[in-house]
C-alpha cells in the first residue's frame, strides 16, 4: 500500500526546520521563517515549505536525512550536485522560501525513463521535483523513502559546456552498502543518479502541481 503523502502544516514544517537549525544556515530569523510559513500556508495548505537553494545548498541537507538510524549521503560520482539546476522553463519563485504544492512520489511512473516521464508529467499539468525539494520533502516525511519505492528528482539537470543536458538525472534511494558506498552505509538514504534514457522498476518520479512564493 502506498503511504499517504500528506505533510504537516507549513507552520509545523517551519518549526521542524528551525529545530534543525536550518533557518540560521539560510540566513533567516526564527520569526522570519515562521512568518513566511504562515503566509504561504494560508494560500497553499497542502504544500511543502522549501528553503530556496540559493540560501541552502542541497548537499548541506542530505546528511540530515535518516533511515534506520543511518544518515544520508551523496554518491562519490556526483561531486557536481550543486551545479544541477532547474529544467529550462521551470523557474523557482523568488525569495528565501517558497511553497511547492501537492507533492507526490510518482509511483505510477515506475519503470519509465526520465526522458519519458518528464513530458508525461508536464502534459498532466505537473512539474518534476528538483533534488533540493525532494530532500527537503524527506526531512518531514522520511517514511516516503522505501525500498523498491524510491524516486527520481528529474526537475534538476546539469547543462554541459556545449549547452546539452548531462545524461545523469538525480534520484533518491536506499543504499545496499555495496561498491563504493561501503558496508557501513547499508540502509542509508542515498542521493545518486540514473541515466536519462534508462528505466527502473523501483524508481518513480516525484512531482508537484506548482510553486509559489
Amino acid at each position: 500500500m502506498t503511504p499517504t503523502q500528506t505533510l504537516p502544516t507549513m507552520e509545523e514544517q517551519a518549526a521542524a526546520l528551525i529545530g534543525l537549525g536550518l533557518h540560521e544556515a539560510a540566513g533567516l530569523s526564527t520569526d522570519g521563517l515562521r512568518e513566511h510559513a504562515r503566509d504561504l500556508g494560508a494560500a497553499q495548505p497542502s504544500g511543502l515549505l522549501v528553503i530556496h537553494p540559493d540560501r541552502l545548498p542541497c548537499a548541506a541537507l542530505v546528511p540530515l536525512l535518516q533511515h534506520r538510524e543511518k544518515s544520508g549521503f551523496v554518491v562519490v560520482d556526483l561531486p557536481d550536485l550543486e551545479d544541477f539546476a532547474p529544467l529550462e522553463g521551470m523557474e523557482l519563485p523568488p525569495g528565501p522560501v517558497y511553497a511547492a504544492a501537492d507533492p507526490d512520489r510518482g509511483d505510477h511512473l515506475a519503470n519509465w525513463s526520465p526522458n519519458e516521464a518528464v513530458p508525461a508529467l508536464r502534459q498532466a499539468g505537473r512539474w518534476p521535483m528538483t533534488i533540493g525539494e525532494a530532500v527537503q520533502w524527506l526531512l518531514h516525511r522520511p517514511d516516503l523513502l522505501e525500498r523498491n519505492r524510491c524516486f527520481m528528482a528529474a526537475g534538476s539537470r546539469l547543462r554541459t559546456s556545449n549547452g546539452d543536458l548531462d545524461p545523469r538525472v538525480p534520484a533518491l534511494w536506499i543504499s545496499n552498502g555495496t561498491g563504493r558506498d561501503g558496508p557501513e552505509r547499508r540502509h542509508a538514504p542515498k542521493v545518486g543518479w540514473c541515466w536519462a534514457g534508462n528505466r527502473h522498476t523501483w524508481l518513480g518520479f516525484a512531482s508537484i502541481s506548482g510553486r509559489r512564493s
